[in-house]
């Protein structure tokens, strides 16, 4: 890889692994509500690629379908798991997503696996235990439920776009905004109170990160990983991206005080290696699942 495009690799993950802490921010310590937070984030990402949305992709229902799981589900879900996990919890717990994603190819595609990713995926299981547990046994929080909720539906959004070729990466940012916003809309106009109250007392800074997570994450981010998949193979970045989660549990250490101690640590590392396993064992992703398994 060139010098240049591993910068920029490094980058993106920089950019998302701070992403994952600013969302815990705004849900977390500026309770903002999370389905408002989402719905929010895709209207800016709709504004932004509307000049994309035309012609919608087909088969029509699947587009709908991806774009439900992989945008309003799975953001709906981390966010609201984000009110009261850490971010470093979340960020090695969500790598499950990696293990659902193969075993959901096997029922759905008729995928086969093989021993060595077997194997990773009895690595990151083992490292998302390791994490959730405590003296008393295994304790996975309400808030970790949901992230867990979060992998499941950004895996089988990202298996069934396994079926859809040739999608423009800007066209489906467009669908998945689109198809996204307005479930998001709806569900915290019935289940959420508040929104604009809370917003307007954050002011500016809920501005600031609303559009540093649907223009710098979402479109220039996932974007810009799209180029560099286009020149690399999906296998070469995969085990590079697991700096994203590295980043998310730096981030989150400094500053929104996540423990960061030798279990953590010792969970982080085993998923991890379990996620890099299933990477070099996988054949080359289409460029969505490989967002997905960053997202």
């Amino acid at each position: 890889m060139k010098l240049r495009d591993f910068l920029l690799l490094v980058l993106i993950c920089l950019v998302w692994g701070y992403s994952n802490v600013l969302s815990k921010i705004v849900v977390g310590n500026w309770s903002i509500p999370p389905l408002f937070f989402a719905a929010v984030r895709f209207a800016v990402v709709i504004a932004a690629t509307i000049p994309w949305l035309l012609p919608m992709p087909r088969p029509r229902w699947r587009i709908i379908v991806i774009g439900l799981l992989m945008g309003a589900g799975n953001f709906a879900l981390l966010f609201i798991g984000l009110q009261s996990a850490s971010p470093s919890a979340a960020a090695v717990v969500i790598q499950i997503g990696v293990p659902f994603t193969t075993l959901l190819s096997i029922v759905m595609l008729g995928e086969r696996i093989h021993w060595r990713r077997g194997l990773g995926i009895a690595l990151t299981l083992a490292g998302v235990l390791l994490v959730v547990w405590n003296p008393d046994g295994v304790a996975l929080s309400a808030g970790l439920w949901f992230v867990v909720g979060a992998a499941f539906t950004g895996s089988l959004g990202a298996v069934l776009m396994k079926q859809v070729e040739d999608v423009a990466p800007l066209r489906f940012q467009a669908w998945v905004g689109l198809v996204s916003f307005l479930p998001l809309a709806l569900a915290s106009a019935i289940f959420e109170q508040g929104q604009w109250t809370s917003a307007w007392a954050i002011g500016w800074p809920f501005v600031g990160a609303v559009l540093f997570a649907a223009l710098v994450v979402s479109v220039v981010g996932h974007t810009s990983y799209y180029g560099l998949i286009r020149r690399y193979e999906a296998n070469l970045l995969a085990p590079l991206t697991l700096m994203t989660p590295l980043f998310t549990i730096a981030f989150g250490v400094v500053l929104t005080g996540d423990r960061l101690d030798l279990r953590m640590v010792a969970g982080a590392m085993l998923a991890l290696a379990g996620v890099l396993v299933v990477a070099l064992r996988s054949r080359p992703q289409s460029p969505l699942l490989a967002e997905r398994e960053q997202a």
